[in-house]
């Protein structure tokens, strides 16, 4: 029987919530297929900072290391300046553990009505790539007299070769995996040195894998079709930034951003990976029960798909998109089943 090690980190708000609704998930999966986890959970996120001035302790990166994937809600609380959760949790991990691919699908559920009226499941069905830790949030700059008239601010992006071929590489064998097409999604146009440099790259790489269909898109024009004709997706790889963006709109177009999963993935094994929903910490929903854990619970399947556990990862899919068919959801899909009812009902149907 195999054993893994799950390092589990509720964040703030709702993830005290929904991340142990997807660690049940995760136990109920392991017990059909006959695998065994083993649970750590950390306190971490705006909440450890408040008392102790980190968003983690010192030493848990090297804690973390030890396990064989992190489950993770999200964090922020409104009385904590919102510029440090990503710079002092999130970035930090993703970084630190080289995690350089963001793997977020964007698939309609079963029963679920997308807000766009004329598009069923097989037309919304595709997975966003974004680079992960490099591109426009590497957090580069500087602020230079912010009081007087001639104050300034930048930002510097950064893009390297090596940074780009990777994350390429990882959007292509994907895109072999799935229906063969793969889109760039750039701004190179106006972007005419980094995104100019990051399609240059991308190109070559494509190159090396003639049996994917590869285009180039504006997020301009990509953000247009996400909503007029999804179907034309299949693989969409593109920057930190605008991946950040799009994947929300992913996570609309989808329904709400409670359907929305995620994995912040380091391929080659040589760190734990990530896997948290896209939506934040929601703390005027907390405590209330009524936050919808399906985004948590897909996240627990990607996961359980990454550490080889594919037919536990299948069977946690399936469960969710039978429960969402039988017209159980949250409030936020205009239902009014609570986080544990939506838990239980896909623990049920596994």
């Amino acid at each position: 029987m195999n054993t893994y090690k799950i390092a589990v980190v509720n964040g703030d708000g709702i993830g005290n919530e929904i991340v142990p609704a997807g660690f049940a998930v995760m136990e109920a999966a392991a017990a059909k297929f006959g695998f065994t986890l083993q649970r750590e959970d950390f306190p971490f996120g705006a909440g450890y900072y408040k008392a102790h001035g980190d968003f983690i302790a010192p030493g848990a990166l090297e804690q973390l290391k030890k396990f064989d994937a992190i489950l993770f809600g999200a964090v922020g609380l409104p009385e904590v300046d919102d510029r440090l959760p990503f710079k002092l949790f999130t970035n930090l991990i993703r970084t630190s553990f080289n995690q350089y691919v963001n793997h977020r699908p964007v698939k309609l559920l079963q029963g679920v009505l997308s807000p766009l009226r004329t598009k069923t499941e097989k037309d919304i069905d595709f997975v966003i790539v974004r680079e992960n830790n490099e591109g426009e949030f590497v957090q580069n700059g500087r602020i230079l007299y912010p009081d007087e008239p001639y104050g300034l601010a930048t930002d510097t992006s950064v893009f390297t070769r090596a940074g780009i071929t990777r994350i390429a590489h990882y959007a292509f064998q994907l895109a072999q995996k799935r229906r063969k097409h793969m889109t760039n999604v750039t701004k190179s146009n106006t972007m005419i040195h980094t995104l100019y440099y990051w399609d240059t790259v991308i190109e070559e790489v494509a190159a090396q894998y003639p049996d994917v269909v590869y285009r180039k898109m504006y997020i301009d024009a990509a953000t247009a079709n996400f909503v007029l004709r999804p179907e034309i997706f299949d693989v969409v790889l593109t920057t930190n930034m605008l991946g950040d963006i799009l994947s929300d709109l992913g996570g609309a177009i989808m329904g709400s951003l409670g359907f929305g999963s995620s994995g912040n993935i380091n391929p080659e094994g040589d760190f734990p990976s990530m896997f948290e929903p896209i939506h934040g910490s929601a703390p005027d929903i907390a405590g209330k029960g009524i936050a919808n854990p399906v985004g948590q619970i897909l996240s627990a399947a990607l996961l359980l798909e990454h550490i080889g556990e594919t037919a536990a990862a299948a069977a946690i899919t399936a469960a969710v998109n039978a429960t969402t068919s039988a017209g159980i959801f949250g409030a936020d899909n205009g239902g009014s089943h609570s986080t544990n009812q939506i838990r239980d009902a896909v623990i049920a149907r596994l």
